[in-house]
C-alpha cells in the first residue's frame, strides 16, 4: 500500500512557566486508505500531533517527514516554506473540527463547496449531491448551520472536509459536542465515506469506545515524568 505519512525521529517541545513538554514520534508510517485512531487524555499530546500532521505547526526536529499524495508519490515536508505548506494543506488535506467550524453566514451547501472553490475545482451543487446523500444531509443543503442539529452540523463538516477529494482527512475530537449515540453514528459515517473514496483518516479522541470497532490501527501515548517536565512518546497499541 502507498504511504499517507512517513515520519521518523520527530520531536516537538513546548515550554511554559518553566514546565517542559516534549512529544516524541520515533517512527510512524500510515498507509493510504487506513482509519487511524489516536487516543489519549487531555494534555498527552494529541492536539500537538494533529497540528503537525495538518501542517499547521512545523516540527522542531524530524529526520523524515513526508506526505503521500498519490500512488508511489511522496512530498518531503521538512524545509518547506509556509506558502508551500499552505498549498499542500489546501490541495491534499481535509479537517473536521470538534464543533464543525461551519461558517454561520453561508448555507450548508456553500460551506461544503468552499474547499472546492479554494482548490480551483468546479463548485456546483451537483458536485456535492452524492456526498451529501451518503452523509444524510441532502435535505439540509440550502439551510444555514444554525438550523441543523449538532449531529447534522458534524455531518456537514465531514462533507466539507471531503468535498475537494483530499488524500487525508484529520478529525479533532469530531464527536465531542454530541451525545453518545450520535457520536457513534458520526464515526461510522466517517469511516464508511472515507473507505468509499480511499481517503486516509486520522481521528483524535479521548473516547476509546468510539473507535475500537472501526479503526484499522490505534495509537496512544506513553508518558514519562522527569525533573524538567514530561516526555510523551507515541506508541501503537493493540485493537
Amino acid at each position: 500500500m502507498s504511504p499517507a505519512y512517513l515520519i521518523s525521529d520527530l520531536r516537538q517541545v513546548r515550554e511554559k512557566a518553566g514546565f517542559r513538554f516534549e512529544l516524541q514520534v520515533d517512527s510512524l508510517e500510515i498507509a493510504q486508505g487506513q482509519f487511524i485512531a489516536v487516543v489519549g487524555p487531555s494534555g498527552c499530546g494529541k492536539s500537538t500531533l494533529l497540528d503537525i500532521l495538518a501542517l499547521a505547526s512545523a516540527p522542531q526536529k524530524a529526520a523524515r517527514f513526508e506526505i503521500g499524495v498519490g500512488e508511489e508519490h511522496c512530498i518531503k515536508l521538512t524545509g518547506k516554506s509556509a506558502a508551500g505548506l499552505a498549498v499542500i494543506r489546501r490541495d491534499f488535506l481535509g479537517y473536521v473540527l470538534q464543533v464543525g467550524g461551519l461558517f454561520p453566514f453561508l448555507s450548508v451547501a456553500d460551506n461544503i463547496l468552499l474547499p472546492r472553490r479554494l482548490k480551483g475545482l468546479s463548485a456546483r451543487m451537483s458536485d456535492i449531491t452524492g456526498l451529501a446523500k451518503e452523509l444524510g444531509i441532502s435535505e439540509h443543503l440550502k439551510k444555514k448551520p444554525a438550523y441543523l442539529s449538532g449531529g447534522q452540523r458534524q455531518r456537514a463538516a465531514i462533507a466539507r472536509a471531503m468535498s475537494h477529494e483530499p488524500s487525508i482527512v484529520l478529525a479533532d475530537e469530531p464527536t465531542g459536542a454530541v451525545d453518545k449515540i450520535t457520536a457513534q453514528a458520526i464515526c461510522s459515517l466517517l469511516k464508511k465515506t472515507a473507505l468509499a473514496r480511499g481517503t486516509t483518516v486520522v481521528m483524535v479522541t479521548h473516547d476509546e469506545s468510539l473507535v475500537g470497532q472501526i479503526a484499522d490501527r490505534r495509537f496512544t501515548f506513553k508518558l514519562e515524568s522527569g525533573a524538567s517536565g514530561i516526555i510523551s512518546r507515541l506508541v501503537e497499541s493493540r485493537l
